[in-house]
């Protein structure tokens, strides 16, 4: 018997690695089984999450209730700075509950960058609302205050400024504009929890923030994302309607069409310990960045934006080069991966992609083409960003 069964593992991994084989662009096939990749992202977990997972299963409480997401849907408003938090299954569905609570439909539109992770304009496409798309700011990679007020219309009805790779969105200028017009503004901070705004956290910069939990993100639930707002009423219908619209009073009545949108008590088990160590886990990112800095301080690369007044976070640490086009950067891509280095382009620009129209946004443009990620996450050593930056220079100066 255990022979069989050992064969039976075998012929299963031979097909997996067939699989792979078939799956990974030609250029990379060699270097998947040949060299230990430095990886682009992994999720930092230790004992603390072991032990709070473990109570959740003990306790049966494994499904939408139970004491771990209210205790980590207080601690993170507390960190946030906000009234409330409401904890949901992803950062995509907490876009579209954003813009469900606000009333946002088919014939408004909603301002978005062109340049950030195509979840921020499918959850305006949710609504049945059109999304409009704004160019950035090429210093910060974020929504530029004087091209979306090119784009306002009378059908605008709200913002959607988005964090980019950790940097804040210039907020005073876009809640200045929403005010002006009497527009909601929707932050988008999926990848830049803890990153401050003149002291101020994101997350409690607009009318509602929203985050995700992923498992690349700086704290994570593995799946998992959050809204934030100090609005008593919005919660109230933000958590109405992430529970299938159903009466609080009267079990199985719905007087809307609801989402099924919670967050799980194991995910939020693993929220809490994650949260208990996130100012460490973003001074460890912080401190990459700086080495990044250093090793790449006298080359054609800049680094993630830094602007007076704010703390960025390093979700990602991003390099961009003018000169590289959309083909050469690819090129750099595969020839970093032969080395056993992982990395990441930037984002296409919304507008690129065939389900979607607008533009020209001819930063976005640039800045898309340019732009790649390195590895970022908790553990990674002095010798590996070495290894990393040495190998980048290398390639892109072959």
């Amino acid at each position: 018997m255990r022979s069989k069964t050992m064969e039976d593992v075998a012929r299963v991994t031979r097909k997996a690695q067939h699989r792979s084989d078939l799956l990974a662009p030609a250029e990379l096939r060699p270097t998947l089984w040949t060299h230990e990749l430095i990886p682009i992202s992994k999720p930092s977990l230790g004992s603390l999450e072991n032990s709070l997972v473990l109570d959740a299963l003990q306790s049966g409480w494994i499904s939408s209730k139970g004491p771990y997401i209210e205790q980590f849907e207080e601690a993170f408003a507390e960190y946030c700075g906000t009234r409330h938090c409401i904890a949901v299954a992803n950062g995509t569905v907490g876009l579209h509950l954003a813009l469900a609570v606000f009333g946002i439909t088919s014939g408004d539109e909603v301002i978005v960058p062109d340049l950030t992770f195509v979840a921020t304009a499918s959850a305006v496409r949710y609504t049945g609302a059109t999304p409009v798309f704004a160019d950035i700011d090429p210093d910060t990679w974020c929504l530029d205050p004087a091209d979306i007020a090119k784009k306002l219309t009378k059908r605008t009805k709200a913002i959607i400024p988005v964090h980019l790779y950790g940097h804040p969105a210039p907020m005073r200028e876009i809640n200045e504009l929403a005010k002006k017009n009497g527009l909601i503004v929707v932050e988008d901070a999926a990848e830049a929890h803890g990153a401050e705004y003149h002291g101020k956290r994101v997350g409690a910069l607009g009318d509602v923030g929203v985050f995700s939990f992923y498992g690349n993100k700086i704290i994570t639930t593995g799946e998992g994302g959050a809204l934030t707002t100090d609005s008593d009423e919005w919660a109230e219908r933000a958590k109405f309607l992430r529970d299938h619209a159903m009466d609080r009073n009267i079990r199985y009545w719905h007087t809307d069409v609801g989402f099924n949108y919670r967050m799980t008590n194991i995910q939020a088990a693993i929220g809490v310990a994650q949260l208990r160590q996130i100012e460490p886990f973003i001074n460890e990112r912080r401190e990459i960045l700086e080495h990044y800095r250093r090793h790449l301080r006298h080359t054609h690369f800049r680094l993630n934006p830094e602007t007076e007044g704010m703390r960025p976070v390093n979700w990602m640490t991003s390099v961009y080069a003018d000169s590289l086009t959309r083909a050469t950067r690819d090129e750099l891509l595969a020839k970093l991966h032969s080395v056993g280095v992982d990395s990441r382009p930037f984002f296409y620009p919304i507008t690129a992609l065939p389900m979607y129209e607008g533009g020209p946004n001819p930063v976005s443009a640039r800045v898309s083409s340019g732009g790649l990620n390195l590895p970022t996450y908790i553990g990674l050593t002095g010798s590996d960003i070495a290894q990393v930056c040495t190998s980048l220079i290398s390639a892109f100066d072959s």
